[in-house]
């Protein structure tokens, strides 16, 4: 099992990951750091754990978003340039995946 290095509103993370999945975490970090970004910009430094846990909160409600579009997709539409169903499929899991990270890491936060 590889471990990363993470940065996310300019504190270290270490995360576990199989291995060859390291430069995935890292994109997803720095997606998740653009996030959190975005929103202390908008409402400032108001603590580590609200932050992380509204971030949390606004990806999940993208993946809810992403999920529905999925399931209202009907046949006559397209599935977006360059995916198959399978790829598709796929890229929902993963997304899924990441949120149940993203929350099983804010839990923690918010349990210390």
């Amino acid at each position: 099992m590889a471990q990363v290095s993470i940065r996310i509103n300019g504190r270290s993370y270490d995360i576990a990951c199989d291995d060859g999945q390291e430069d995935r975490i890292h994109a997803l970090a720095g997606y998740v750091n653009d996030r959190v970004k975005e929103i202390a910009d908008a409402v400032g430094q108001i603590g580590e754990q609200r932050l992380l846990v509204m971030t949390s909160l606004l990806i999940a409600d993208e993946l809810d978003n992403a999920q529905e579009q999925l399931a209202n997709q009907t046949p006559q539409q397209p599935q977006p340039v360059g995916l198959s169903d399978a790829q598709s499929d796929e890229l929902a899991e993963n997304i899924e995946t990441m949120a149940a990270r993203v929350e099983a890491i804010a839990d923690k936060l918010a349990q210390s």
